[in-house]
């Protein structure tokens, strides 16, 4: 896995978060993963540990990992994977609408766009 913030895209803790998800998604995280320690990751990542703490609670609060006792935090093996890949992309929707509505195109122009650079991506 690429671990890789921006410090100007929002709090750091959340883009761990983030990374951790977008990893599920496209299938380089995998459940029954291990995610380096938190320490390990801070090095990496250049940040506090305590941001990675904080990344890994809420990644553990919202049923992703699990911490096993003097072994480390793993992807959870019953993780639903295709859940955590719906929101994504409906996330990613939302975004594209805002941006759509923000130019003025009616939902007709933004779906033709969309479907446009879709096609394109094909050939």
């Amino acid at each position: 896995m690429n671990w890789r913030i921006n410090p100007e895209a929002g709090p750091i803790f959340r883009q761990i978060v983030d990374s951790v998800k977008a990893g599920l998604a496209r299938g380089t995280l995998s459940p029954g993963a291990k995610l380096p320690s938190a320490r390990v990751l801070a090095e990496t990542l250049r940040v506090n540990p305590n941001t990675v703490i904080r990344a890994f609670e809420a990644l553990e609060r919202e049923g992703i990992t699990e911490t096993r006792r003097g072994l480390g935090t793993y992807i959870r093996e019953e993780v639903d994977v295709a859940a955590i890949r719906e929101t994504l992309i409906r996330q990613a929707a939302q975004r594209y609408l805002e941006e759509a509505r923000a130019l003025g195109l009616s939902s007709d122009e933004a779906l033709r766009a969309l479907e446009e650079v879709m096609h394109a991506g094909k050939s």
